[in-house]
Parts: structure tokens; C-alpha cells; sequence
């Protein structure tokens, strides 16, 4: 049974979703992303230095979800938390019981011990994309960075897009003198040297997944104020609008009910490239050593990685396949949430994709 026949949608909602199933390149992406992204939400069940489960003396343990102390499995260990790598604690856990492993058992942090080959070393089938300058494991490495650069990426666009929709259907609205004293702070605010700010904020303070999104957030806002603004322009002089304002409407009504689905279609049109830069900036930042803590998982660190290690070039092609990937689905999915917000698609067999 199909979306639209299970749940109660209105009839437009159902003509969106035929028109974005009926786009297969947008389609099929959607799901390849929504995979990926939900196996890397899991990323500690799927690569873990630390077992999933342990049956130790007939109790069942999640080191996977508890720090446990290496006390726990025998008093002749030191209070200090359980290293799952060590030689006598993994004979003690055989002998009393046993333990299930992720099907990666390393960490975005996990250094590596006792390699073949120096680091970094080439992929294996220990290693599938092999290891970093560091001897850390790369494929764990780009399921964490793939899940925060994603997160980072969806929170920067939903924020900034919801303010900056919010700022350019006021601006048009209410044109005048609102409008004037509007776009000339924007004018000023864009100016603003970003990276200079974010040198002299790296200097000050660590940055973290929140404070760079807060700073972001202070600029990105005004990718779409502009398309906004110049759809409402258009929109508040329409018969339909003028009708409704005469029948005694509130302002926030006919934006939010009469302007504002028709201004979404232009505004959609620009979404997925604010998306795919909001997800990609901070691959950026990494890769110019202004964005997360160094230890983070970060496609923008493997970047990096790949750029002073040019005799191991598995780093540089995986941070290439996994960005330029990411990019190109996101795309792909735009396009086709585009098309359905069209309100001159048809939902036909036909309709390309």
C-alpha cells in the first residue's frame, strides 16, 4: 500500500507526492540518502571499539550504551574504565562468557595497534578504506563524519531558512520605508569579513558544533530573504490578496495563507544549493583548521588528511567520493521536491526525471 493511500492527505499533498515518486532520479536518491543517513545515526551500533554485548558470569552487559570499569570483570583490574583491546581482559570475558562486536569494531577515535604498515596504511580487510596519518580507522571515520556533517548541515538550513523566510515576506509585505531600512542592513551585514570574524572567534574560544552553527546562522540567513522578499513584492499586489485584505484578513494570514505557497516554489528552487552548502561548510572550515576540536570526526579533516598524504590516496578519493555523493543526492532530491511544489507539474507517468 502506497503513502498516499495509507494516510489521510489532502488531495494536494497527494499530487506532490505523485509528482516527486514520478521524478526516479530524485526518488531513488531520496532513499539511497535516507539509508545512509539513518545507518549513520546508529554509527555506535555499526562502529564501536566497545562490544555491543557482553554475557560475562550469567549477567548481560551494553558496553555500547555504559561505561563500565575494568573492577567489574575482576578485582585484580584497575578502577579505571574497561578496555575492550586488552589481551587479559578479553581472556577474562572468553572464559566467563562471551561478547558480540559491531560489524566495524573501531571508533572515530580508535588508534590502532600493532599494524603491519606504517600510517597510514592501505585498505585491507581490516581496514576497508584503510587507516589515517593517525592509524585511525577511515571508514568509521566517514560514518561519524557523514552523520555530523549531515546534522550541522539540516540544522543550518531548517534555522536559517525559516529566519530568512520569515525576514524577506515582511519586507515585501510592508514594502516602504520597512523595506528601505531592511535591505540597507543587509547590505551592511553581508559585508561583514566572515572568516576574519571566525579567525578572531577560533582565537578566543574552542569552537563547537554549537557555536559555529550559532555563527553561521548570523550570516546564512539572507541566502533566501532575497527571493522572498521579491516574491512578495509581486504577490501583495495580486486581486486575490487586495480581496482578502478588503474582507478584514490579518497581515500574518495572508502571508502565511495566500502569499507565502506560492512564493515557496522560487524559494525551493534555491534550497537545495543553500542545502548542499550548509552541509558542505563545514567540511570546509575543517579542512582550513577553523572549524571542530582536532580529534572530531570531520569529512573536512580526512580533506585534509588527503591533501598532506598524497602516497596514501585512498584518503583523498574516499573524501571525494563521500562529498561529491552527498552533494549529488542532495541535488538530485531538491530537484524533485522542486517539481512537486510546482504548481504546474502534473502528476503523470511521464513527468521527467
Amino acid at each position: 500500500m502506497s503513502l498516499a493511500a495509507a494516510l489521510p492527505l489532502t488531495p494536494i499533498t497527494r499530487r506532490r507526492l505523485a509528482i516527486f515518486r514520478a521524478h526516479r532520479r530524485g526518488y531513488v536518491s531520496f532513499w539511497i540518502f535516507t539509508v545512509l543517513f539513518v545507518i549513520s545515526l546508529f554509527a555506535e551500533f555499526v562502529a564501536n571499539d566497545r562490544p555491543l554485548i557482553v554475557r560475562y558470569k550469567d549477567h548481560f552487559l551494553f558496553p555500547v550504551l555504559v561505561n563500565y570499569s575494568e573492577t567489574d570483570f575482576g578485582d585484580e583490574f584497575l578502577p579505571t574504565e574497561a578496555d575492550y583491546y586488552d589481551p587479559d581482559l578479553v581472556a577474562k570475558i572468553n572464559e566467563y562468557g562471551w561478547a558480540i562486536w559491531p560489524p566495524i569494531p573501531y571508533s572515530y577515535k580508535t588508534v590502532m595497534h600493532n599494524m603491519t604498515q606504517p600510517a597510514p596504511s592501505p585498505p585491507s580487510w581490516k581496514n576497508l578504506l584503510g587507516t589515517d596519518d593517525q592509524a585511525r580507522d577511515v571508514l568509521a571515520r566517514v560514518i561519524y563524519g557523514f552523520r555530523l556533517s549531515v546534522l550541522f548541515g539540516f540544522t543550518l538550513t531548517a534555522i536559517s531558512s525559516i529566519i530568512g523566510i520569515a525576514a524577506g515576506a515582511v519586507q515585501g509585505f510592508y514594502g516602504g520605508l520597512t523595506d528601505l531600512l531592511f535591505q540597507r542592513f543587509i547590505e551592511m551585514w553581508s559585508g561583514m569579513p566572515q572568516l576574519y570574524l571566525l579567525i578572531i572567534l577560533s582565537s578566543i574560544i574552542t569552537p563547537s558544533f554549537w557555536v559555529l552553527l550559532i555563527f553561521l546562522l548570523l550570516f546564512s540567513w539572507m541566502n533566501l530573504t532575497g527571493v522572498v522578499r521579491a516574491e512578495f513584492l509581486r504577490g501583495r499586489n495580486l486581486d486575490y490578496v487586495r480581496a482578502a485584505r478588503a474582507l478584514g484578513v490579518s497581515d500574518v494570514s495572508l502571508m502565511r495563507r495566500h502569499i507565502l505557497p506560492n512564493a515557496m516554489v522560487a524559494t525551493l528552487t534555491f534550497l537545495p544549493f543553500t542545502l548542499s552548502g550548509s552541509v558542505t561548510i563545514l567540511a570546509s572550515l575543517d579542512f582550513l583548521g577553523f572549524g571542530l576540536p582536532p580529534g572530531s570526526p570531520s569529512l573536512g579533516e580526512l580533506v585534509s588528511q588527503g591533501k598532506n598524504n598524497l602516497q596514501a590516496p585512498w584518503l583523498g578519493i574516499t573524501a571525494f567520493l563521500v562529498l561529491g555523493g552527498v552533494l549529488t543526492l542532495l541535488i538530485f532530491v531538491g530537484e524533485a521536491v522542486r517539481d512537486a511544489f510546482d504548481p504546474r507539474r502534473m502528476p503523470k507517468s511521464g513527468t521527467p526525471g
